[in-house]
Formats: structure tokens, C-alpha cells, sequence
């Protein structure tokens, strides 16, 4: 007998809560993959698929928070270097949804981003990693420009939090294609 005062999120039910059950049952090839769609690191997407099967939304949203957390410089080294660097043209569909704001952006924002994306990568030795869902391309040269200004043991642990709004927003995409 259910438990009548237990409720599902309303994203739990549904499509979405059709694909958690779909990605929990697929082969671990399968799953690996499509984690590796959410987290470049391999390391990361190993231990996903070994983690299954979730029995909630919360559950994946955690386990994938604290295997990111545990995971080396290296692991999230190798998640950064799958990302396109922002402003840079990319074939993937998430890529260009998160990287929207920068599409309209001038000519003159372009150049800046560029400049300011090599400065970085000469600086930190990886790329800029922001979550920019929802943000423009002048608020990404901003947040650009001041985190110039970390030193790198600050700046690895930025991006890694941004890595991990990331993974975040991508699970719930992968969950909702």
C-alpha cells in the first residue's frame, strides 16, 4: 500500500520521470555516454553509471554533486576541455542554448570575449568556464574580466562550481529530451 502523505515532484512523473527509470535500465555503454553528454570528465560519467540506478531526481542531482566534488584537478580539467569557449561556434545543441546570449552580441563583444578568453587560457592553462544560461554576452565579458583577477587555486574552484551548474542543467536536459 502507498504511503499517502509521500508526494513525487511533479518532475518525477511523466516523460521525465519515464527517461530516469530509461537511463537507469539502459546497457552501461549507454549510460555512459549520455552522462559524457552532461560531464566531460571520464571519471565522472564512470562513476554515474556505476552509482545507478536512482530512484529520484534528487537522488541523481546529489550523487552527481558528490562525485564531481571528489573528482581531481585532472577530472575537471578534461569536463573543461569538452566545452566550447564562450563566443566560439559549437555543433552542440546544449553548448548553443547555454551560449545563446552571446549570438547577438556585437562585433566590438566578439573581440573583447576572444581577447579576454586567451588572456585566461594563457593565465588558468584551461578554458572559461561559465554557466551562461541566461546570460548576455556583455554580462559573460564582465564575469570574464573579474575572475582575470583570481589567483588559479580560486579561480580551478570557480570553475569547477561552474562546471557543476552545468552538469546540473544538462541532467535535467537529458532527463527532459
Amino acid at each position: 500500500m502507498s504511503n499517502p502523505y509521500s508526494f513525487e515532484s511533479p518532475l518525477e512523473t511523466g516523460h521525465i520521470g519515464s527517461r530516469l527509470n530509461t537511463l537507469n535500465a539502459c546497457t552501461p555503454e549507454i549510460a555512459y555516454h549520455q552522462f559524457k553528454r552532461c560531464c566531460g570528465s571520464s571519471k565522472w560519467a564512470d562513476q554515474m553509471v556505476r552509482t545507478r540506478p536512482f530512484s529520484r531526481i534528487m537522488e541523481l542531482e546529489q550523487a552527481a554533486d558528490r562525485i564531481w566534488m571528489a573528482s581531481s584537478r585532472e577530472d575537471w580539467l578534461e569536463a573543461f576541455a569538452a566545452h566550447p569557449r564562450i563566443g566560439q561556434h559549437s555543433h552542440n545543441r546544449w553548448s548553443q542554448e547555454e551560449q545563446s546570449g552571446v549570438v547577438i552580441a556585437s562585433s566590438e563583444i566578439w573581440s573583447a570575449l576572444a581577447e579576454a578568453n586567451q588572456i585566461y587560457e594563457v593565465k588558468f592553462g584551461h578554458i572559461f568556464i561559465l554557466c551562461a544560461t541566461g546570460k548576455t554576452a556583455l554580462e559573460i565579458l564582465a564575469i570574464l574580466q573579474q575572475r582575470l583577477r583570481n589567483d588559479p587555486p580560486t579561480e580551478i574552484q570557480i570553475a569547477a562550481e561552474q562546471q557543476r551548474l552545468i552538469t546540473r542543467l544538462r541532467l535535467i536536459k537529458l532527463l527532459s529530451e
